[in-house]
């Protein structure tokens, strides 16, 4: 089968895009960026050998949309300089992503006021759910303040046509979610578009006043926001909506109530022009139903893949559907379109090891296409 042809653009989209010519950067992410150590087919706490990749919830998206689309990325983030930092700046090189805007602090000798975070993350299988154990207090990205980054210079000087963030950056400590503020504020001067993806984590709200702190940190940024990720719980959890039956499935509305959820949602936060999540349906750690659902301009969009899907890592397939969707968007294509290429996206990155995307433009096109996974030669 050949590669389906790309779509052809559907004219003007949802959101206001800066020239491409007029902008350095197609995409830039704020967020951390951990050491992720994947103990592979065994579990954290018995392995004997870790393999190292890099992750995080923003920068995961930036990555997916240089390395699968070819977009020009930008990561705005700190490390703790030494050689963990320089690990870690190793493997976001080797993902294609700029550096030119990475803060590194100074390492104390023994990280006590400085260091880089650790993600420990095992994938799960059949009825073993995915686990992941995080060790990150301290951080050089968590201790991020307003004052500390040109933000005018990368959104007005360099040029930005797509700004990405989110609640997991925000929740890192009390003054990062002062820098997301300050940086959509500098992006929204800029025209830049503005998207944040709620990614409500417990354990990051736990010690910093629970759900009630991340409902109000993350209505102050969404009320700034221009295209939205989320799904049910962070819709309950980090935005304070009733949101009857959520679970960890995502499934427990049909697609009608859902998208009347969306709307709703919309209704409240008159700057979104798009809101978009994932859909889940989890039968085991290794087979998943996977879709998505979006509204944008008072319509609601929705695609499925047509089959269960099999697994090997879920972790960064919703930020692999968020890059899918801002690479679709910049291209100009049809809202149906966009989401078929956010769930292609997303459901090839879950089919690799790793928190970020392997896939290309041409397997996402296929898949977005309805192509199969027969052999291609």
């Amino acid at each position: 089968m050949a590669d389906p042809a790309p779509p052809a653009p559907a004219g003007p989209g949802p959101v206001a895009l800066r020239p491409v010519g007029a902008c350095r950067w197609d995409v830039a992410a704020l967020g951390e960026v951990m050491l992720r150590l994947d103990p592979g087919d065994g579990r954290i706490s018995t392995t004997r050998s870790f393999r190292v990749w890099e992750g995080g919830g923003e920068y995961n998206v930036a990555r997916g949309a240089r390395r699968c689309f070819g977009l020009r990325s930008t990561v705005v983030t700190a490390f703790a300089d030494n050689p963990v930092g320089r690990l870690l700046e190793d493997l976001v090189l080797q993902g294609g992503v700029d550096m030119s805007h990475v803060r590194w602090e100074p390492y104390d000798g023994i990280g006590r006021s400085v260091r880089n975070g650790l993600n420990f993350t095992e994938r799960g299988f059949g009825a073993r759910a995915a686990l992941g154990c995080s060790d990150r207090a301290n951080s050089a990205a968590s201790q991020m303040r307003p004052g500390q980054v040109d933000w005018d210079g990368i959104f007005g000087g360099e040029g930005v046509r797509w700004f990405h963030t989110g609640g997991i950056f925000a929740g890192l400590s009390p003054s990062t979610a002062d820098v997301v503020e300050e940086a959509m504020t500098a992006a929204r001067r800029a025209g830049t578009v503005v998207s944040y993806d709620l990614n409500f984590r417990p354990s990051l709200w736990k010690a910093a006043g629970g759900t009630a702190r991340a409902v109000e940190v993350n209505r102050r940024l969404v009320a700034m926001t221009d295209v939205l990720f989320g799904n049910e719980e962070d819709f309950s959890a980090a935005l304070g909506f009733d949101v009857a039956g959520t679970d960890e499935s995502y499934s427990s509305l049909d697609t009608a109530s859902y998208g009347a959820m969306l709307a709703k949602v919309a209704g409240e936060f008159g700057s979104l022009k798009v809101i978009a999540t994932s859909l889940r349906q989890v039968h085991s750690a290794s087979r998943n139903d996977w879709g998505g659902i979006c509204w944008a301009a008072g319509k609601v969009f929705s695609h499925a893949l047509p089959e269960t899907l099999e697994i090997m890592d879920r972790v960064g397939g919703g930020d692999s559907f968020a890059s899918g969707l801002i690479y679709g968007i910049l291209a100009g294509l049809g809202m149906e379109d966009v989401l078929r290429h956010a769930v292609a996206h997303g459901a090839l990155a879950m089919t690799t090891p790793g928190d970020t995307s392997m896939a290309t433009l041409a397997e996402v096109r296929r898949l977005a296409a309805g192509g199969s996974a027969r052999v291609v030669r």
